[in-house]
């Protein structure tokens, strides 16, 4: 789950100014499953980050349960979507487990005093040496101060069991990420109904956690490459639409790219870059009684891709 900022230049309903996007825009809550886009629900940038998020979620692993009874499910966030209720569902809902990001907060600062004494010291462990050697090779009128960037950052995890004084019915499993470098000293959090002797601290951060960022790139395909961000018209409905023709487009392409250039040099491409060599093209049309002809030129470089792309929707089944 993600949220986006789809920025507008007019008049639209719903349309507000949002200080963290800095802009008058829509806030469209997303919902993918690594390539595939399950949701794409426009939103005004005035609600809370988490409107609605609860009821696509039921929605989806409702229809997802019923196509697939045993599939084992993983939600993952950032920290809008650290909430009791979301939290509570996936746990009422076996075969639903949840990795999500959360705030730091003094107390989880105070439970991680030691590790950020051990990362601290490692650092500087590492740091010493280098600063050792570059002070050999310098003058002490040089600066020195970029030696830190040199040195690989120190990171330790740890795992523990937190409650919130008001907001949490439960105790929880979080997992603590604790970075120091050049740049200083970085805290993230991730709670996650994931046991410690099933996955350990670091695993579960950068393994189940981590892949989260990719959906970056799945919103970058939609609104750059798909145009989902044109919501120009003065309804909110209608832009609701547009955005919904757009998320058809991205399913689409997404059914090609998965089903028809697989094991092709097109398999991982962008959507941009399929419709740059698959639908931009210049080609002669030609219309008759029985057929319709598309001719493109002897020395399109895609021609191979086309013939085994066009071989696999032939055999593609007909949904009827």
């Amino acid at each position: 789950m993600d949220v986006t900022d789809d920025q507008v230049h007019g008049n639209q309903e719903g349309a507000f100014f949002n200080t963290y996007y800095q802009g008058v825009c829509y806030a469209p809550l997303y919902i993918f499953c690594g390539h595939h886009l399950l949701v794409a629900k426009l939103r005004s940038s005035n609600v809370d980050p988490a409107d609605g998020a609860l009821e696509e979620l039921q929605r989806v692993i409702k229809l997802i349960r019923e196509k697939w009874t045993d599939t084992q499910i993983l939600v993952r966030g950032d920290s809008a979507y650290a909430r009791e209720e979301i939290f509570k569902f996936c746990e009422d809902f076996e075969g639903v487990d949840y990795v999500i990001a959360m705030a730091t907060n003094s107390q989880l600062k105070l439970r991680a005093t030691d590790v950020i004494e051990k990362v601290k010291s490692d650092y500087e462990q590492k740091l010493e040496p280098v600063t050792t050697l570059m002070e050999t090779l310098f003058s002490p009128e040089e600066k020195l101060e970029e030696v830190g960037e040199l040195v690989p950052e120190s990171i330790f995890y740890r795992s523990l069991c937190y409650k919130t004084q008001k907001s949490w019915s439960r105790l929880r499993r979080v997992v603590t990420k604790v970075c120091h470098g050049s740049k200083g000293l970085k805290i993230r959090h991730v709670v996650t109904s994931l046991p410690a002797s099933k996955i350990p601290p670091s695993k579960l951060y950068t393994d189940k956690y981590c892949p989260r960022g990719e959906m970056e790139n799945r919103l970058k395909e939609q609104q750059l490459d798909l145009f989902a961000d044109r919501t120009s018209t003065q309804t909110f409905e209608s832009n609701q639409l547009r955005l919904w023709l757009s998320s058809m487009a991205y399913v689409f392409m997404q059914a090609f790219r998965q089903n028809c250039l697989s094991k092709t040099s097109f398999a991982k491409a962008t959507v941009g870059t399929i419709r740059l060599n698959f639908l931009k093209l210049g080609a002669r049309i030609t219309v008759s009684v029985r057929r319709i002809l598309i001719a493109i030129a002897s020395s399109c470089p895609s021609q191979d891709i086309w013939a085994i792309a066009y071989s696999r929707i032939q055999g593609i089944p007909a949904s009827g």
